[in-house]
């Protein structure tokens, strides 16, 4: 099954600094709830893990990130991912993402996103409505911690935020995601499995009294 997304975040953080996180693809995996780089394979290729947990249950899927583009003149990054669990569910993603910068306001940003996302297995049983409403959820969180993070970064020399004084974390910065520890960001370690449950539900019974009515 195939699901296709294509969102727009605006974010009250510079470009600058967003597409310094976005561009660190460690740092930016460390936004996404439940997810670990494991290991560097090449300079374009990872190995990583995803990990949700639904009460005393938890499920982990291993796989490979390759970045197949990356364009710093348009703030653009193209992802590659693919991976599977013990149980014999697989997912794969091709994912692009731009930062944005807002004309109106050099405070302000937008990231954009596309991706197609290919799931087999159990996962697949629960149809492409209910994958879109929990993929756009667990997007939430991702977005919502990518901002915190971004937000914590110093402003680069010359950049409309560090032109306007905007406050820097200070301490040794030793790349994108280096923050001092009363800067870091509250950000949620795990993916929320027992929202994602909530949601596959409340789909499930949106679609059942929706299709009778």
């Amino acid at each position: 099954m195939e699901v296709k997304l294509d969102k727009q975040y605006p974010l009250d953080v510079d470009a600058d600094r967003a597409w310094a996180l976005l561009s660190d693809l460690k740092a930016t995996a460390g936004c996404m709830p439940g997810a670990e780089i494991l290991e560097q394979l090449s300079d374009t290729s990872y190995k990583g893990a995803v990990k949700v947990k639904v009460g005393p249950a938890v499920a982990q899927f291993g796989g490979t990130v390759d970045v197949v583009d990356t364009n710093t003149e348009n703030r653009t990054v193209v992802l590659r991912g693919k991976g599977a669990d013990k149980g014999g569910s697989s997912a794969s993603m091709d994912l692009s993402a731009a930062i944005v910068a807002d004309p109106t306001n050099p405070a302000h940003c937008v990231l954009n996103g596309s991706a197609a996302v290919i799931v087999n297995g159990k996962f697949a049983q629960f149809g492409g409505r209910m994958m879109v409403q929990v993929s756009e959820m667990i997007l939430g969180q991702f977005v919502e911690n990518f901002r915190q993070t971004a937000l914590t970064l110093p402003a680069p020399a010359g950049s409309a935020a560090g032109q306007s004084g905007a406050a820097e974390p200070t301490g040794t910065t030793t790349g994108a995601a280096s923050t001092t520890a009363s800067d870091a960001p509250k950000i949620a370690k795990e993916i929320n499995g027992l929202a994602i449950f909530w949601q596959l539900i409340k789909g499930w019974w949106q679609g059942l009294f929706g299709s009778r009515g």
